[in-house]
């Protein structure tokens, strides 16, 4: 038993050696725009590996992996190093990771990061700034985003690469071409973005990174003087900017101007009518949508509204064989110089289809009814005499079917075909199959009758429908 108990605990050990996970950073302590490796090393052999897409509020700049194996008692194990670089802007803490291992789950340990903030003057060789225009801000208003980088004179390095800021959430209207000038001990570059925003929500654009390379002098591992190459990140700021929906439900904003564009206003018979819309102005020409219409009789075929710097176009074909009238069209939005809401509008355009074939016009015609001759009828003696013979013959015969009453043996010729001969009866109400209360008794007996069901007939339904039809069915 106790040769078992340790072969149990050689086993825990072993499998506690082999499966788990350990996070670390290559440092703990940096100074801001220094970038900061975070590794999670894993060994086991079913691994599922985490996704990381940021680290301190801060997104993945890169991102590496690596695997090896190694033998242990002539056991062959692998296991992975997955390692993630991101820039923090602020002192903050790394929260544990789940990594599943072998059908287990295993969490790291919380790293904390302390940031620094820049204090030798010698590492302000540059320095990278963001500035806004507008802080407060409507959904598709335009604003002005200014890039600045000061690089001071007379600086070497000996490479350099650099990250614009990402604009998620916004629309690029347009970068303008980098401006160069100099101030004081500095030349400064600057660069300048025209952006809208698309949501509305307290908006973020992350920091600007600039990385240089520089010679550093340092000793090699046989003690010589050597010079390498070392490189530091700049950040600049980040910007936070308040969104707000656009007043009054409305989807477009800023400042517009309307016009259509066509050659003439005549088109020959099977040949297509082309228009373009533009509109120009500032806002957020991009959620204008098709400007299409819909037209009785005529085909209408549009392009992909186009939208390049503060102008907007559309195509539009319309075929048709008679002469149409196209509606204006209208755009309704927010100004923003007036801070009030406008509607613009072009004018309707009649067209005018040459040799276009005449619209046939929808005729009623109504069925005359042709009156009949009356007849007069002439009375004389004779026929007074004629007649009083034919009303008493009708009496008496009155009277002889009052006595015998041959409709009682009527209904007791159609009470037995209800109840045995079924198919006598489906004959007879055959002529009113069209009444509801008719049509499901014919649809029962030609069941019974023809099919495979077998339904039971409602006696006293059946009963008042016999009573119902008794007349007519005579």
């Amino acid at each position: 038993m106790k040769n078992l108990g340790k072969i149990l605990l050689l086993f825990i050990l072993q499998n506690s050696l082999w499966a788990g996970v350990v996070a670390s950073v290559d440092s703990t302590s940096v100074t801001r725009g220094d970038m900061v490796t975070y590794t999670i090393s894993m060994s086991g052999e079913d691994i599922k590996k985490p996704i990381i897409d940021s680290l301190c509020g801060s997104d993945i700049i890169s991102t590496g992996s690596s695997t090896s194996i190694k033998s242990i008692n002539g056991n062959m194990k692998r296991s992975y190093e997955l390692s993630y670089q991101f820039i923090p802007t602020k002192s903050c803490v790394i929260e544990p990771v789940e990594v599943g291992i072998d059908s287990k789950k295993f969490k790291t340990k919380e790293i904390k990061i302390d940031l620094k903030e820049v204090t030798n003057s010698n590492d302000k060789d540059f320095i990278l700034s963001l500035e806004s225009n507008k802080k407060d801000l409507y959904v598709g208003e335009e604003f002005e985003l200014t890039l600045l980088l000061k690089q001071k004179n007379r600086v070497r390095f000996v490479d350099s690469r650099f990250v614009a800021p990402k604009f998620n959430g916004f629309w690029i209207k347009k970068e303008f071409k980098p401006q160069k000038f100099q101030e004081g001990e500095y030349v400064i570059t600057k660069i300048v973005y025209k952006l809208a925003p698309q949501r509305e929500s307290l908006q973020t654009i992350k920091p600007a990174l600039l990385k240089i390379a520089k010679r550093v002098k340092g000793r090699d591992m046989f003690g010589f003087m050597s010079q390498n190459v070392k490189w530091k990140n700049y950040l600049s700021n980040e910007l936070k900017l308040d969104i707000k929906p656009i007043p009054n439900a409305l989807k477009l904003i800023g400042n517009f101007k309307i016009d259509v564009e066509f050659d003439s206003d005549e088109v020959k018979l099977n040949e297509p009518f082309n228009l373009t819309i533009k509109v120009n102005g500032k806002g957020n020409l991009e959620d204008i949508e098709s400007f299409k219409p819909y037209i009785k009789d005529v085909n209408i075929f549009d392009e992909k509204v186009v939208v390049k710097d503060s102008l907007l176009t559309q195509k539009i074909a319309f075929l048709s064989e008679s002469n149409f009238t196209i509606p204006p069209f209208e755009l309704k939005f927010f100004n923003l110089d007036t801070n009030k809401t406008e509607t613009i509008s072009t004018k309707e355009i009649n067209v005018k289809v040459k040799n276009a074939k005449p619209k046939e016009e929808l005729v009623i015609k109504r069925e005359i009814v042709k009156s009949e001759p009356k007849i007069v009828v002439n009375v004389t003696k004779n026929s007074y005499f004629e007649l009083s013979i034919f009303f008493i013959l009708g009496t008496i015969f009155g009277v002889i079917l009052m006595l015998l009453s041959p409709w009682n043996y009527f209904k007791k010729d159609i009470k037995s075909v209800n109840l045995k001969n079924p198919k006598i009866l489906l004959i007879k109400l055959l002529p009113y199959k069209d009444n509801d209360d008719v049509k499901e008794i014919i649809e029962m007996i030609e069941s019974n009758f023809y099919g495979d069901k077998r339904d039971t007939l409602d006696k006293k339904k059946l009963k008042a429908i016999v009573k119902k039809y008794n007349r007519l069915l005579a």
